[in-house]
């Protein structure tokens, strides 16, 4: 009769990613500016450099961070915070989300973009936020699968050519 000898398992461990985020400092502004999407996605996002414009003259609400895997970048996000979405001055549609997202041509499909919307959605939640907005381009060469994959739900709403969607946070 032969004996098996089992030992306790080990608790599972917690799958780790190699992603992180980090400022954009003058030590890191050309990896950012220099990270490029696939050559057809142009047309989608704007370019890492105005981006950073725009977070220099919305200094309280933008919140850019290079994507890095180990020391290397892959992607940029940029996050608005607590923005009046309606703009009508009222106050009454206040919103948290992700403004751009930019991950390198040669790094997609990797999980960064995951990452990143998990990023904000992290951030949004520290600061006492429920849900998190985006908008993309319609259409099936945009990145609306990959946003309704996330469990963003569109909400009707457009903001200039582009659809919305929130993803309520728990």
């Amino acid at each position: 009769m032969t004996t098996t000898t089992t030992t306790a398992a080990t608790a599972p461990t917690t799958p780790t990613t190699p992603f992180r985020l980090a400022e954009i400092t003058a030590a890191n502004f050309d990896d950012a500016i220099g990270l490029k999407v696939r050559a057809d996605q142009e047309h989608l996002v704007a370019p890492v450099v105005k981006s950073l414009a725009e977070a220099y003259v919305h200094p309280g609400v933008a919140w850019p961070r290079l994507i890095l895997d180990g020391d290397r970048p892959v992607g940029f996000l940029m996050a608005f915070l607590d923005i009046d979405f309606a703009g009508d001055g009222t106050g009454t549609d206040i919103r948290s989300g992700l403004w751009r997202l930019n991950i390198a041509a040669g790094e997609q499909g990797r999980g960064c973009g995951r990452f990143a919307v998990e990023a904000v959605a992290a951030e949004i939640r520290r600061r006492g936020g429920s849900r998190l907005t985006a908008s993309w381009h319609p259409g099936g060469d945009g990145p609306e699968g990959f946003y309704l994959g996330l469990g963003f739900r569109l909400t009707g709403e457009t903001s200039g050519d582009q659809a919305v969607g929130e993803l309520f946070l728990e």
